[in-house]
């Protein structure tokens, strides 16, 4: 049927706005390298500001969240089907974790979820912004971005029932939450054997 079509395309428009490879193209173009033989081999602003400096991973931060939040946003001008939306949102992380350009070798979605979040529900960003300041305290307090992306990412999901937000986008909130957490095995890891390094080191 048409609407089953529709709801086909905006997750497949999600993807394909997620999977637009910010840091990968930032360091091709700035350096003519490619960013997965640096650092974490991770194409997110965390592996960016390795390689191109601070200002580089901001950058590719925002757009990382715009990419995934645009969609959404566009989407909700055409559908107001809680599930579709929410599913967009999660296809455009998925397009950005495992971006068919690349291998499907990409990021970790923290930038991404939180744009994602902060566009659910036509525009609410209060979970996506009470949970980039979590992220900011724990990060300062530990010094572990992973830990750091990890709780903030719960607290904006668990969020999201409280202030009222339908459950189709809590769902998702959880899902994409989980899935950063998966993504960050190798940090975890590393973390409990005392090897993830900290925000500062050299």
């Amino acid at each position: 049927t048409g609407g089953d079509r529709m709801s086909v395309f905006w997750l497949v428009f999600g993807y394909l706005a997620g999977s637009c490879p910010t840091g990968y193209l930032a360091v091709k173009m700035l350096k003519g390298q490619d960013i997965r033989d640096y650092g974490s081999g991770n194409i997110g602003a965390t592996n960016t500001g390795r390689v191109l400096g601070k200002k580089w991973a901001v950058a590719v931060a925002v757009f990382d969240m715009l990419k995934g939040g645009i969609a959404v946003l566009l989407a909700s001008f055409f559908t107001d089907n809680d599930v579709i939306l929410a599913l967009t949102g999660v296809f455009a992380v998925l397009g950005h974790n495992y971006p068919v350009w690349l291998g499907w070798r990409g990021g970790k979605g923290v930038a991404t979820t939180f744009g994602v979040l902060a566009f659910y529900d036509f525009f609410d960003p209060l979970p996506a912004l009470i949970g980039g300041a979590v992220w900011y305290v724990v990060m300062k307090t530990t010094r572990y971005v992973c830990v750091a992306s990890i709780v903030a990412l719960f607290a904006s999901a668990l969020l999201m029932p409280l202030l009222g937000m339908p459950r189709p986008y809590y769902i998702a909130g959880l899902f994409l939450a989980a899935l950063s957490t998966w993504r960050h095995k190798s940090n975890l890891q590393r973390l409990i054997e005392g090897k993830e390094g900290k925000v500062g080191e050299k």
